[in-house]
């Protein structure tokens, strides 16, 4: 996700409802909207994932009631309506294996712990379904390879059924340095939900937008810096950045072999924890669900990170609001004025191990993509583009693919010092170090900063940065972000990070704040700022 590679990197290197028309009796001023197309989903297409479960285990709702449900959505808000463009292709057996699972309960048969619940994969993740995997790029328009990647076996062997492949930031945003989030050369724009003309963030656009917009009971990301945390604060909802390696990255397009992760996004903690068991990986896995805990923050010491809290007033009085949620909660917090990173050119550093690492990842990916695939190099993806400019080029150029290109192997000197330089930064001497003089349990910041518009003429302009993801991104570091309000109707979320394998502990803190909070907001589908009775009231002109 380029926004956040860009912010991180420091600007380099992120039953269905049917559309209604309502009276709103908060727009009483001349001129302003008086009456607004509702969208908001209603019944089962309403419910969190446990719920859903719930639901299911019960047989008050069937699995191919859920499929039909949420295509009917997906037709209804994706494909129209709004035209949030989160979904870029459907399973065509998502039906079939729903009525299978189906009878299969009905028969008494044993079922996973997923069974029947439909989810999104982002579109750089490879499923064995009639479904190409291409990473929002022309290129890899009939990448279909027919394998499942380890997530999605998992995700299949828990009874999970694959509903489609969703949007993204095109190469999940690791192309140009003056991209637009939410972009793909084959998707188009997606919209974010809560407020329409604003960046949904990226690269998990589409993921995040498909669960806030209820499309999917579940969706899976993926993340290098940023790509799972900023989506999902941007769109208010649930997103999980595992630590690096606990997801396996087997068939998945890839940037970076020591940043990129796969994890969850849901409406709720215990959502993303449900489908953690299924996509992780290892013989003695852990429960993530049987973890959680209400009482999880009770005498914990929370690490308050106010250098990364930003500037931006609203954004810090939530914060603010947020941390007393903690100490009600039971938390006792640590104030952490300051941090500095312990190495020199952090930026580009950082910058050039992501660079090193998308050639060699991604010449040894398109070697083994699908046989309909012609383009198996990044020199032949940077030339294919420029033959293909009136569709990849048209908004932004292809500079950091160039970059990549010149870059030696991963046996070059200039990148294992600067590999082991921001990783030791943002780990031994960030994470850890400031976890341990800190005596802290987990480490908390604002999630993101609030979103700026869509901007297809300079690309991405975000405003002053509110939290410190790169650390968690860059150390492969777990990263949590909750939900904790909104400003003007755009959502912001809570980032809760800690070392190494902690992901169990922060998913039950981050459960036991959700729960003393209860912030996520559903989106109002507003065309923009101005829908706000009270914006657009204070944008006119006044008489003298």
């Amino acid at each position: 996700m380029k926004h956040v590679v860009l912010a991180a990197i420091l600007t380099i290197a992120m039953a269905a409802c049917s559309p209604k028309a309502v009276n709103s009796s908060d727009a009483p001023t001349e001129g302003a909207q008086t009456a607004v197309v509702e969208y908001s989903a209603t019944g089962w297409m309403a419910r969190t994932l446990p719920e859903i479960l719930a639901a299911l285990e019960a047989e008050e709702v069937t699995s191919e009631a859920l499929v039909r449900g949420y295509l009917d959505r997906i037709e209804t808000i994706d494909q129209a309506g709004p035209t949030l463009q989160a979904v870029l292709a459907l399973n065509p057996n998502a039906l079939e294996e729903a009525r299978s699972s189906d009878a299969a309960r009905k028969a008494g048969q044993p079922m996973g712990p997923l069974a029947g619940v439909p989810v999104l994969l982002k579109d750089n993740i490879e499923s064995k379904d009639q479904i190409a995997t291409t990473a929002g790029a022309l290129a890899l328009k009939d990448n279909v390879t027919g394998r499942d990647s380890p997530l999605v076996a998992g995700l299949r062997g828990s009874g999970a059924i694959i509903l489609g492949k969703t949007n993204l930031s095109q190469w999940a945003n690791f192309r140009s340095e003056h991209s637009m989030s939410g972009w793909s050369a084959l998707g188009g724009q997606v919209r974010n939900p809560h407020m329409l003309d604003r960046n949904p963030c990226g690269s998990s656009s589409g993921s995040a937008v498909a669960i806030a917009a209820s499309l999917a009971a579940a969706s899976v990301g993926t993340e290098t810096n940023g790509s799972i945390i900023c989506p999902s604060t941007i769109n208010g909802i649930v997103g999980f950045k595992p630590t690096v390696g606990l997801v396996s990255q087997q068939y998945i397009v890839p940037i970076s072999s020591s940043q990129d992760t796969a994890g969850p996004m849901t409406k709720t903690v215990t959502g993303a924890a449900l489908l953690l068991n299924a996509m992780s990986t290892g013989e003695a896995k852990t429960d993530y669900v049987a973890g959680l805990d209400v009482g999880a923050l009770s005498g914990k010491r929370i690490g308050v990170m106010r250098f990364a809290q930003g500037s931006n007033a609203n954004v810090r009085a939530l914060f603010n609001a947020a941390l007393t949620d903690l100490e009600d909660a039971g938390a006792v917090l640590v104030e952490i004025d300051d941090f500095v990173l312990s190495t020199d050119d952090y930026q580009s550093k950082s910058y050039d191990v992501l660079k090193f690492e998308f050639k060699a990842s991604l010449n040894a990916y398109l070697a083994e993509a699908a046989p309909a695939v012609t383009v198996r190099s990044l020199k032949e993806m940077v030339a294919f583009n420029a033959s293909h400019a009136d569709v990849e080029l048209a908004l932004f150029d292809q500079g950091i693919l160039e970059a990549s290109e010149m870059l030696g192997d991963l046996s070059t000197p200039a990148y294992l010092a600067a590999k082991a330089d921001v990783q030791a930064a943002t780990g031994v001497n960030g994470i850890d170090k400031m976890m341990a003089d800190n005596s802290v349990d987990v480490l908390v910041s604002p999630s993101g900063p609030l979103a700026p518009r869509v901007d297809a003429i300079n690309g991405d302009v975000w405003p002053d940065w509110a939290g410190a993801g790169y650390l968690a991104a860059v150390s492969g570091y777990p990263n949590l972000t909750v939900p904790m309000g909104e400003v003007k109707g755009l959502p912001v979320g809570l980032s809760m990070m800690a070392g190494k394998g902690q992901d169990a502990s922060v998913l039950a803190m981050g459960y036991a704040y959700e729960q003393q909070s209860k912030k996520r907001v559903e989106p109002k589908y507003l065309s923009d700022a101005e829908a706000r009775p009270e914006i657009a009231e204070a944008m006119k002109r006044r008489a003298d």
